[in-house]
């Protein structure tokens, strides 16, 4: 009887995830809100991104290949099945997941990966769909032109806007001349509809040599994407060399300059990268950050538990580990900044808002936390 109470036990126990500290809770005052912080679930491998499924459950993309469905009540993590091989080296691996608008009525759920391509890795757009535990109808819908023999620079983020489109993003794939280079996908904003086709009205359809999904290019590894829907608005931030990180409103068939100007220099010596900060014919960010933050994610904040921060872009910061509060004017100028949770010294990878407002974020060190309204003075 005893040996059967022990086998139950331990069943018990391999059967539910280590969450070490869902019950840490601290107070925080910030220069828009009163909140407290708290650790949902601990014990992740890189979760790399995260996408609502339901008001209780979140999706959990982890950069080795795996993905986990997370009950944010209860704290329970549960292993779905069905991820293709992904190329997880360096900076690749499983990378974004998405849901499209609820007004599409679609049952899609989008993801970004490294695919592995005779021994590298491909940025490619993905989508499938969830069946109890597992996915069903894996569909690559773009396989990107952005194959290199490096290891970083992926991107990858995913956003929707309101008429049916799909955007994502390529890193330069750490060849620099890909920023400036339409014949790739590397170093490009991509846009397509939801069914993985080319829209007619992309900016370079008609071009010879350019690759008719861009619709933005002169980037260098945009880690951040965000589609505001009230002002019908692309928002994107972007990892610079050593200082020059980037906010950049997108605009349809803009360059926004990499290589040629950056505001970063050189990681081997104090000499700047490119020819100028500005150039004509080339967009200049909303926002710079010198020295880099290292930016990871980006939520535009529309929830109502934080009127005083509606409007605002988040931005998770890997390498001075915050989350970064940006307040814009009616211009889409980026007047303000606030860095959140320092004393934390966490790097936050992914950031997502809940149905009632509150923001949740992960981290590399495999936590998912969350921020609430706290009535604390």
């Amino acid at each position: 009887m005893k040996i059967t109470i022990v086998k139950v036990v331990i069943f018990l126990i391999l059967s539910f995830p280590m969450i070490s500290s869902a019950n840490t809770i601290s107070s925080h005052k910030s220069a828009g809100a009163h909140y407290q912080l708290k650790v949902i679930a601990d014990g992740l491998s890189i979760p790399w991104a995260m996408a609502f499924l339901t008001p209780s459950q979140i999706l959990i993309t982890e950069r080795q290949g795996t993905l986990k469905l997370l009950n944010r009540f209860s704290g329970h993590l549960l292993n779905i099945n069905g991820v293709p091989p992904v190329y997880n080296n360096g900076q690749g691996g499983l990378l974004d997941v998405a849901l499209p608008p609820h007004e599409t009525e679609s049952d899609w759920i989008y993801f970004t990966y490294s695919k592995p391509i005779n021994h590298v890795g491909a940025t490619t757009l993905a989508r499938a769909k969830l069946q109890q535990d597992s996915l069903i109808g894996w569909t690559d819908l773009l396989i990107t032109k952005s194959v290199t023999n490096t290891n970083r620079h992926f991107g990858s983020r995913i956003a929707f806007d309101h008429n049916g489109h799909v955007f994502f993003t390529v890193g330069d794939r750490g060849e620099r001349p890909n920023g400036q280079d339409l014949s790739t996908h590397a170093g490009s904003v991509l846009r397509l509809n939801l069914d993985g086709t080319t829209p007619e009205d992309n900016p370079f359809i008609k071009r010879k040599k350019a690759l008719p999904e861009i619709w933005s290019y002169g980037h260098r590894n945009p880690q951040g994407l965000s589609y505001d829907i009230k002002h019908k608005r692309l928002w994107l931030i972007e990892h610079g060399p050593r200082g020059g990180d980037e906010l950049n409103l997108i605009r349809k068939g803009m360059n926004y300059g990499w290589p040629v100007v950056s505001y970063g220099k050189e990681y081997w010596g104090p000499i700047n990268v490119g020819e100028a900060t500005e150039k004509t014919g080339m967009e200049s960010p909303t926002k710079y950050y010198v020295p880099s933050i290292a930016p990871s994610s980006l939520l535009l904040y529309t929830g109502t538990a934080f009127p005083n921060w509606d409007g605002n872009l988040f931005a998770g910061a890997l390498k001075l580990q915050h989350l970064n509060r940006i307040v814009l004017n009616k211009k889409a100028q980026a007047i303000d900044e606030e860095r959140l949770l320092e004393s934390v010294s966490e790097r936050i990878r992914s950031i997502v808002q809940s149905p009632e407002g509150w923001i949740y974020f992960s981290t590399d060190s495999g936590k998912i936390m969350s921020l609430s309204p706290s009535s604390q003075p």
